[in-house]
């Protein structure tokens, strides 16, 4: 006998949740989310999921520590109540960058956050564009690694951009950047960028011919958008005639969309991996992808112990 494929969501991003049930053609699973008077989370199953194999998919995007915790508890619950695999679907794995120590008396809050998603129940993880790739090594669990570039890149094959040069923003996105540039058939520039500190970084110059091209910005992450800015203004300033930029996940904190709007970017290409605000949407510059029907297969395809590598390229 089969176990039943059952998809439930958090609070997080229920459009993406109702998004990739529908996709499955699956009903979105039955539960209670609700909060006492102290701010304390209260939820309960209100479907039979004994047997059952369970997806949960909660992006840990902001308020991050409530998402965090509200997934953590709906994983309790659903070990509690003898799902027969329980898969962590997480778009957006908050808490990322700090992967390692690069300071002293620092933490590693990457692999903590591993730690909490075993302890609360985790058989296996689904996430996307992780900040750096070794953090699947921070679990004992599976993980399944997507990235968003299939969706990206055929939206932007379909743009028929000239003369098309793919620049990763610094030095780390180099492999993102070039597996782009392969598969649109362009060529590759890198910014020389440093950062001191937190959300505050310094560029310095442009790596590789951008003169007269136009140019696509690949990253994974955009939060306050000031960086990108600055990278935008170099390569404009390098001579390219058209700048666009793309991430797999639109944090867009505090004033982003303000910089964005005020940059030299004619687009910005981004997923929805977190869920967007109306006004943010609203913002001529600001495209946004859905990664239901990726993340849809790949959930069909792991239900149904299949591979799942066609996915991740």
């Amino acid at each position: 006998m089969s176990r039943e494929l059952r998809i439930f969501t958090g609070s997080a991003h229920q459009n993406l949740g109702a998004a990739i049930a529908h996709s499955l053609g699956v009903p979105l699973g039955r539960a209670h989310l609700s909060r006492f008077s102290d701010g304390e989370i209260w939820f309960q199953i209100q479907d039979n999921v004994r047997g059952a194999d369970v997806f949960v998919v909660q992006p840990t995007s902001s308020p991050v520590n409530e998402n965090l915790m509200e997934l953590l508890i709906m994983l309790d619950a659903f070990k509690r109540s003898s799902a027969s695999r329980i898969t962590a679907v997480i778009p957006y794995y908050g808490y990322a960058r700090q992967d390692r120590k690069d300071r002293p008396r620092v933490p590693i809050s990457a692999k903590l956050v591993a730690d909490l998603l075993s302890a609360a129940g985790t058989d296996r993880v689904l996430t996307m564009d992780l900040h750096a790739s070794q953090i699947q090594g921070f679990f004992d669990v599976p993980v399944d690694h997507l990235f968003a570039a299939p969706v990206i890149i055929e939206y932007v094959d379909k743009l028929k951009l000239k003369n098309l040069t793919i620049v990763s923003p610094d030095a780390g996105g180099v492999e993102r950047a070039r597996a782009y540039a392969k598969r649109l058939d362009a060529s590759l520039a890198i910014v020389d960028k440093r950062r001191d500190q937190p959300n505050v970084a310094e560029v310095h110059h442009v790596i590789g011919d951008v003169t007269d091209r136009t140019a696509l910005i690949v990253d994974d992450i955009v939060d306050t958008a000031g960086t990108l800015g600055q990278v935008a203004q170099a390569i404009k300033n390098a001579g390219a005639r058209e700048v666009i930029a793309s991430c797999s996940h639109a944090v867009l904190s505090g004033k982003a969309i303000a910089k964005i709007e005020a940059s030299p970017l004619s687009k910005l290409i981004v997923t929805d991996s977190i869920p967007l605000s109306e006004e943010k949407k609203a913002s001529p510059k600001i495209v946004v992808l859905s990664i239901a029907e990726l993340l849809g297969k790949a959930i069909r395809n792991i239900h149904d112990e299949t591979s799942v590598t066609s996915l991740f390229v």
